[in-house]
């Protein structure tokens, strides 16, 4: 039996989850060379929410973090989280930019390109498959894992077939929001492995609903090759399982993951460190460490809840929480079951909050919303009631094919559009991606280099949902 790879989630969704993906890339340097001496198979470092973080609120180039971690990283993996024909942003974007990202992110030290869709839209994968395939990429595609009326192991199984066909090297069990349980994750893996002997399965699961270490050990025991856990002082709460207790929990068995306490001690006691300085900034909000059972019956994600949390402080009404998070599940019945992970999150849940700040449902109604219900973003598993998205986009017709069929090619016009800010070849995907706040920071690198302070983002101070 293979011994368990553990893929460490720090840089990346841990301090997403925690705090809002604040963590700096001066943060993170110190102690990289320490962690590539721990034997994991792979830091997941890039992507995900890190990207708008850095332009938006760190006043930092994303690609230049990148760059960073890979000069100190020689012997892991560095992996990246992909939002399919997102790339990193909220909307559908053009195929020659999904085709150029990955080009872009494999040539600046990416190894494994994390692919999902908030719909499970097996459509919205295929650009940016094959272009990892073309590049030299590991493909590793993540079904978003969630719960409800057509989410069957069988569902899960006919659409990792679906993703198979398209040419992956493994497959991820993406569940964003702590809901699978240990019993269902051992069903779940021993059919995927069934199914597909020869394609690696990995784990990524988070703390929320208190579960993860124990759906973590099951899923290892039915046959699961990687699990994804944090350091263990960004661990649990809305973060993923500690790395150290289940490295201890499998030594001296079949699946001991061979990785060294000691050597994990050291990058423990940096995090430390920094967890510290985060709960005294108040970046890291007590509210997210603790376990929340409810996250079973909301399907609420780490991310989503520290940004609800949030958006209700900025509104001046915290004590909306609860009623907000029982709207959730609501909303999302009304979308057709949508899984609850970046976009479809942020979407569903201010949509959640307008309809309990409003005191009427839809009494306003998201550009993002009407767009989730018209099918920009896809087809939801469940067919959403006609009267009901008659009612949201009037006289508007849904789509039905794959949404970026509808897009033209964007690539060149936004060359000449970032022509005078352009750097690098990669500031067009910056622009891309995030025009305002790309132009904004292009801007500030700009009047740096000519010794003109046009002061820098705070990160503890200002929030967004990302």
């Amino acid at each position: 039996m293979a011994k368990v790879k553990i893929c460490e989630t720090v840089l990346r969704d841990s301090h997403q989850s925690l705090i809002a993906t604040r963590m700096t890339t001066e943060e993170m340097l110190p102690i990289l060379k320490a962690m590539d001496e721990v034997g994991y198979y792979s830091l997941e470092a890039w992507g995900g929410a890190t990207f708008d973080s850095c332009l938006r609120f760190l006043n930092e180039d994303p690609w230049e973090r990148l760059r960073k971690i890979r000069k100190e990283v020689k012997n892991t993996k560095l992996q990246m989280l992909f939002r399919g024909q997102n790339i990193l942003g909220y909307r559908h974007y053009s195929d020659d930019v999904v085709q150029y990202f990955v080009q872009k992110s494999l040539a600046n030290g990416i190894d494994i390109i994390r692919i999902f869709d908030a719909l499970n839209d097996a459509r919205n994968l295929e650009t940016a498959i094959k272009a990892t395939n073309k590049e030299g990429g590991h493909v590793q595609v993540a079904m978003s894992y969630t719960t409800g009326p057509v989410y069957t192991t069988e569902y899960y199984v006919n659409y990792t077939r679906q993703l198979v066909d398209m040419g992956v090297n493994s497959i991820c069990i993406k569940d964003m929001a702590g809901l699978l349980k240990p019993y269902a994750a051992e069903e779940l893996v021993k059919a995927l492995k069934a199914a597909f002997p020869d394609l690696p399965v990995e784990l990524h699961t988070h703390y929320t609903a208190g579960l993860a270490s124990m759906t973590a050990l099951k899923a290892i025991e039915a046959g699961c090759d990687i699990v994804d856990t944090a350091i263990s002082p960004m661990a649990m709460g809305t973060s993923q399982p500690p790395t150290e207790p289940l490295v201890a929990a499998l030594q001296g068995t079949p699946y001991d993951t061979g990785l060294d306490l000691k050597k994990l001690d050291v990058v423990s006691k940096y995090f430390t460190k920094l967890r510290e300085k985060y709960l005294a900034s108040g970046l890291l909000d007590p509210k997210v460490l603790k376990v929340n059972v409810n996250a079973l019956l909301y399907q609420v994600p780490g991310g989503m809840l520290s940004n609800l949390i949030s958006q209700l402080k900025q509104m001046g009404k915290s004590e909306k929480l609860d009623e907000c998070l029982e709207e959730v599940p609501r909303v999302r019945a009304d979308a057709g079951y949508p899984p609850l992970v970046t976009p479809s999150s942020q979407i569903v849940g201010t949509q959640a909050v307008m309809n309990v700040i409003y005191g009427e449902r839809y009494k306003s109604v998201t550009k993002e919303f009407k767009a989730l219900i018209r099918g920009e973003y896809g087809r939801p598993a469940v067919p959403i009631d006609p009267d009901f998205q008659k009612r949201i986009l009037g006289d508007e017709q849904p789509i039905t094919c794959r949404p970026a069929d509808l897009l033209k090619p964007e690539l060149e016009e936004l060359r000449k559009k970032v022509a005078p800010y352009m750097e690098q070849e990669e500031d067009v995907l910056s622009y891309a991606l995030f025009e305002q706040v790309a132009t904004k920071f292009f801007e500030q690198r700009k009047a740096a280099k000519l010794g003109i302070d046009q002061g820098t983002s705070d990160p503890v101070n200002k929030i967004h949902t990302v």
